[in-house]
């Protein structure tokens, strides 16, 4: 959509039309729940989340400009509004959102006890990122976006998502150090 031709269901609802909100919300409520439920795993947290993202839309609805299109918008708004609730819940450190290290193929103690060892560390180094950083590290790492995936789903720079994950390898580099010549 052109950045000069205003979406008509987006103009509708400014100007205060509860009919208008209706259909954005039949329409773009499942891709607002999809891009939350990147971030929460719970269903019924997403669906929660979801009705909040479309609140906020309709209590700033006169104050908006988007500049993309309106799916893009509620998509950020939506991403914005989980990592909002994970800063709030501190659910980053609950083993639901790092993904389990494949176990050594040995039975031997010794390395069970360093895998385990060093998946724990792994998980408290992520838990240590800041918020932001730590989200972009799992999307790059654990879902495999690309950079510019990841960009585009938080509304920034590539440039950006470049530095971050930058700062992130650094502290596992550094956090990790100790454990790493066991592996290698």
């Amino acid at each position: 959509m052109a950045e000069d031709a205003p979406d008509p269901l987006f103009q509708l609802i400014q100007a205060g039309d509860q009919d208008a909100l209706k259909q954005l919300f039949d329409r773009e409520y499942l891709p607002v729940c999809h891009a939350i439920r990147r971030f929460v795993p719970d269903h019924n947290t997403v669906e929660d989340l979801a009705q909040e993202v479309f609140l906020r839309f309709w209590i700033k609805r006169e104050s908006i400009s988007i500049q993309s299109s309106l799916p893009a918008y509620l998509r950020r708004m939506a991403v914005n509004e989980a990592l909002a609730y994970l800063r709030r819940q501190r659910t980053f450190l609950n083993d639901d959102h790092f993904p389990t290290m494949t176990a050594p193929l040995t039975d031997d103690a010794e390395e069970r006890y360093l895998h385990d060892e060093l998946q724990h560390q792994l998980r408290q180094a992520i838990g240590e990122l800041p918020p932001r950083c730590r989200t972009i590290f799992q999307l790059s790492r654990f879902e495999e976006r690309s950079y510019k995936e990841i960009a585009q789903q938080l509304g920034i720079s590539v440039k950006t998502v470049e530095n971050q994950m930058g700062k992130a390898l650094k502290h596992l580099r550094n956090r990790l150090a100790g454990y790493l010549h066991f592996f290698f």
